[in-house]
């Protein structure tokens, strides 16, 4: 798959996505997440090259012959670092460069770091799936594709209007990514050549739709989240301080000595809270 993407837009574009930014037909500037794994995949495939492929293949490349193996789970986070070849490299590689650059921005370092990981583990696990039931072969897998294909789900959702180069044509992300799950099914379901690599890349597509699709409802369940924690330390607050109060009125009436053990603590830790808030205030 010839994988290019320009910096992507008609100017009276507008998602249907919020907050999603205007594009320029231009080559993207690096943003910080995307040059560093740029700089730790080249790197990684110097080592490759200069003799330690067999090494690193054995202990960081996704390969469950046994259920132990499978259960390695740093795997799934090495093996995207892995390629098998110059061409493996260059076309995943451009493909982060063109698309990575965009969605970093739109989400920030943390959050796009998290998204490109979390598509590649879930291109590792579906194929460990397909392993341990017997659909698939055992063998090495390794390479950056699975998070590559779940970055470029995930534009197809929130900029339908990038253009990609398909087999030397340009086309219309969207379409794109429908003949490449067209391919990848196919192929996974013939049990062709690479077909281990197709699970991969499956999955991390879906993995890539399904973080877009979902995007709203994890932000609303995070909000009602951070609002039952709030209340619950207003409640707290109120009942501390009822408890406070009654603790004051009873040192007013009968003197510090009439105090038991648990409402000493009680007190002093509300002394030592407010002393901390003052400092800070």
């Amino acid at each position: 798959m010839g994988l290019y993407d320009r910096d992507y837009t008609q100017a009276d574009f507008h998602s249907p996505y919020r907050n999603s930014p205007q594009m320029r037909m231009t080559f993207p500037r690096l943003t910080p997440a995307v040059k560093y794994l740029l700089i730790i995949n080249v790197a990684v495939f110097f080592l490759q090259i200069l003799g330690a492929d067999n090494i690193l293949t054995r202990w960081f490349s996704v390969f469950p012959h046994t259920i132990l193996a499978a259960l390695q789970i740093w795997r799934l986070l090495t093996y995207q670092f892995l390629h098998d070849g110059l061409y493996h490299i260059l076309f995943n590689m451009i493909g982060l460069y063109f698309l990575g650059p965009t969605l970093e921005r739109h989400w920030g370092s943390n959050r796009f770091l998290k998204f490109y990981i979390g598509c590649g583990m879930a291109g590792g696990l579906f194929y460990i799936l397909l392993a341990i039931v017997g659909f698939l072969p055992v063998g090495f897998m390794i390479g950056a594709s699975g998070a590559i294909l779940g970055m470029l789900a995930a534009c197809a959702i929130l900029f339908p209007q990038f253009i990609v180069f398909f087999l030397f044509f340009p086309v219309p992300i969207r379409i794109a990514a429908i003949i490449l799950i067209f391919i990848y099914s196919a192929n996974l379901l013939s049990k062709g050549p690479n077909a281990g690599g197709d699970s991969a890349h499956l999955a991390g597509m879906a993995a890539g739709a399904l973080y877009v699709f979902t995007q709203s409802s994890r932000t609303a369940m995070l909000l009602k989240i951070r609002a039952r924690q709030w209340q619950k330390k207003a409640v707290d607050a109120r009942t501390l301080q009822v408890e406070l109060d009654r603790i004051l009125e009873k040192v007013h009436q009968k003197g510090i000595h009439s105090l038991t053990g648990k409402e000493k603590r009680i007190l002093q830790k509300a002394t030592s809270d407010r002393r901390n808030q003052n400092k800070t205030t």
